[in-house]
C-alpha cells in the first residue's frame, strides 16, 4: 500500500517517508496492485499516470504491458529505487518519473488515459480537490480508477478519521454528467491478497467521449 499524504504527528509527513525508504532496501513487495490488474487488463496500453506510485510496482507493470508512465510521488528515495528498476528491467524509455505533493501537484489537463490512485488516503480537504485535478487529467475515453482502503478503526484513530473515504465519497467529488461509472463500491481483496485487509474501496469510471 502506498499511504502518502502529511500528518506529522502520526509520520506522515514527507520527512518522515524518506526516513522510512532510507531505513529498509525495499519498502513495498514490489508487484503489482490486484485491483489494478484487474480494472486494468481490458483497457488497450496509451498513456497512464499512477498517483503515490511509490517504488514503482504497478508503475512498472504498466510499463510491461505497453503503457507509457509517469510515477508520482513525494519520496525522491522511491522514485530512484523505481528507475532502477525500470532500467533493469528495460523498461526505461517508457517510465517518467515526477517528484511532487499531491496536495498541489497538478498535472497536465485531458493528458493522460488511465489516471490511477491507490491507497493514498489525504485528508476530506485535500482529497475534495484532489480528485477532480486527477480527474481533469484524464482524456475523453480515459479511465480514472482510484482504490482506498475500507474504514479502519485503528488506523482512524492514528491518521484521522476523514482519511477514509467511501466510494460513494470519491464519486460526489466528481461531475457524474461527465462521466460513465463502470465500479464503485466495496471489493473483497482476491484470494490470497488479503494481508491484514480484506476489501477495498474501488472507484472506476471512464471519461464520456
Amino acid at each position: 500500500m502506498h499511504d502518502h499524504q502529511q500528518q506529522t504527528s502520526t509520520g506522515q509527513d514527507h520527512a518522515s517517508w524518506e526516513e522510512r525508504y532510507a531505513a529498509a532496501t525495499a519498502l513495498w513487495s514490489g508487484r503489482v496492485n490486484p485491483t489494478l490488474a484487474d480494472q486494468a487488463a481490458d483497457l488497450p496500453p496509451g498513456r497512464a499516470l499512477d498517483v503515490g506510485c511509490g517504488e514503482g510496482g504497478d508503475t512498472l507493470w504498466l510499463a510491461s504491458r505497453g503503457w507509457q508512465v509517469t510515477g508520482l510521488d513525494w519520496s525522491q528515495t522511491a522514485l530512484d529505487r523505481g528507475a532502477a528498476q525500470a532500467s533493469a528491467a528495460g523498461l526505461g524509455d517508457r517510465v517518467t518519473w515526477a517528484q511532487g505533493d499531491v496536495a498541489t501537484w497538478q498535472p497536465a489537463e485531458a493528458a493522460f488515459d488511465l489516471v490511477t490512485a491507490h491507497f493514498l488516503h489525504p485528508e476530506a480537504a485535500v482529497r475534495h480537490a484532489l480528485v477532480p485535478r486527477l480527474a481533469a487529467a484524464v482524456a475523453p475515453g480515459g479511465t480514472l480508477l482510484w482504490v482506498g482502503h475500507v474504514h479502519d478503526e485503528q488506523r482512524a484513530v492514528m491518521w484521522g478519521a476523514d482519511r477514509f473515504a467511501t466510494a460513494a465519497d470519491v464519486l460526489a467529488d466528481l461531475d457524474l454528467q461527465e462521466w460513465d461509472v463502470v465500479l464503485a463500491g466495496s471489493r473483497p481483496r482476491p484470494a490470497g491478497q488479503h494481508d491484514h485487509h480484506d476489501a477495498d474501496e474501488v472507484v472506476r469510471v471512464r471519461r464520456r467521449e
